[in-house]
């Protein structure tokens, strides 16, 4: 009985994990196949879930017609300039907020965390302004200082933890023999913070790639425009091309899902980053 019951479970669990992979998965499998339908398929009836010819020119137009290249070159570029600077910026934020204590640290922490609760576009008419001021306005260096600034308060509080996972003996043991306390952090910590460095990052560079409402507000030309104001400007006023923001989709999905699949080993490792065998 104890067998069947067991086998039944599983059978349940089996199940209703594929009926939640086949509902979270087929919206990525539709618009991949509306990427590949011709533009006069794509409101064809009955509906069509799997193509009898396909056609890439929703790809060849949006290279044709639209400068899709520079959009991809210009969301590379500042996501992986702000993701990496970020990153940087609070690994050693993060050490100093583990490894020290000082009177405001509470209250660094406090902040860094309320930070994220307060919606974006109340600071956008001010953010404007000191932007418009310097002059970053419609700038790609201005988007990844934005972006930067964006990225730093949460990831600092989540290299803190990994930090705060790692003993202290291993630095401390590495300037007894010699090191300053940098050159332990660097020299002996990062190898062993390296999953959570990775995990930072990636999250930091998909928060970026993925950012729409500071990019529309702030980029206004072509040429620096990104490819989440790019999607957007696919849908007007009476229409709205599927065929070709499918196919923009695709592209813009297909990074962070490459990103995702040669980093998911350091990305599991990262919850157990600070680990030590005893």
């Amino acid at each position: 009985m104890i067998g069947k019951e067991t086998t039944a479970g599983r059978t349940t669990k089996f199940a209703f994990l594929g009926l939640w992979l086949l509902f979270t998965a087929f919206p990525l499998f539709w618009i991949a196949i509306t990427s590949v339908k011709a533009p006069g398929d794509v409101f064809a009836y009955p509906i069509a879930y799997w193509p009898e010819t396909f056609s890439l020119e929703n790809y060849r137009g949006l290279f044709d017609k639209a400068d899709f290249g520079v959009y991809l070159a210009n969301s590379l570029v500042v996501s992986t300039v702000a993701a990496a600077t970020a990153t940087v910026i609070s690994m050693l934020s993060g050490y100093v907020l583990a490894r020290f204590e000082f009177r405001s640290k509470s209250a660094v922490l406090m902040a860094a965390l309320v930070t994220q609760m307060i919606p974006a576009f109340i600071a956008l008419g001010p953010l404007y302004l000191l932007m418009t001021d310097l002059s970053l306005v419609d700038n790609r260096l201005g988007l990844a200082l934005v972006y930067i600034a964006m990225c730093i308060p949460f990831c600092t509080v989540m290299l803190r933890g990994f930090f705060a996972n790692v003993p202290e003996a291993l630095e401390e043991a590495a300037m007894i023999d010699g090191l300053t306390r940098l050159g332990a952090l660097f020299r002996v910590l990062l190898p062993v913070m390296r999953p959570g460095i990775v995990a930072a990052f990636i999250f930091n560079f998909v928060n970026c790639w993925n950012e729409l409402f500071l990019s529309v507000t702030l980029m206004n030309s072509d040429r620096n425009k990104t490819v989440p104001t790019a999607l957007n400007g696919f849908i007007s006023s009476f229409n709205i091309d599927w065929g070709s923001m499918s196919a923009a989709a695709v592209l813009t999905i297909l990074p962070t899902m490459v990103l995702f699949a040669f980093a998911s080993r350091h990305i599991v490792a990262g919850l157990t980053a600070g680990a030590v065998k005893g």
